[in-house]
């Protein structure tokens, strides 16, 4: 393996560091998929949905496990839960299925800056923690 594909902690992995990132994403559209086909799946009584849940939700996890290696645990799943949820919402609003409102809009934009700050506090410690050269 290259060594891109190694973590802060010399262990070897899947994806390379910069792959983490667009994976992590990736799982994040996928978590967005699984949570809709749920609904569609009315109780798993629909097999098309039921299947597309279950595809979704084991690639879903794969790709935030590999992103994890890479990512800080509480803002890799931070971000996951939060573009899901983002997703999840904006496309049950775009087919009708819910209502969009503009508290529902704020709270929407209130997860985004929540994520957006742990993200730049762990680029700050990530910062004070890499090796210095003189």
């Amino acid at each position: 393996m290259s060594e891109q594909n190694v973590n802060n902690k010399g262990r070897k992995t899947l994806i390379s560091a910069k792959m983490a990132w667009p994976v992590l994403l990736v799982s994040a559209v996928l978590e967005a998929v699984w949570a809709n086909a749920l609904s569609a799946s009315k109780s798993f009584s629909q097999p098309v949905p039921t299947v597309i849940f279950l595809v979704a939700t084991v690639l879903s996890v794969i790709g935030l496990s590999m992103a994890m290696q890479h990512i800080p645990t509480g803002t890799a799943y931070a971000v996951w839960t939060s573009v899901g949820t983002l997703l999840t919402v904006g496309y049950s609003v775009a087919i009708g299925a819910e209502p969009m409102s503009w508290l529902k809009g704020l709270l929407l934009v209130g997860i985004v800056g929540c994520v957006v700050g742990l993200k730049q506090l762990d680029s700050k410690k990530d910062a004070k923690s890499a090796p210095t050269t003189a």
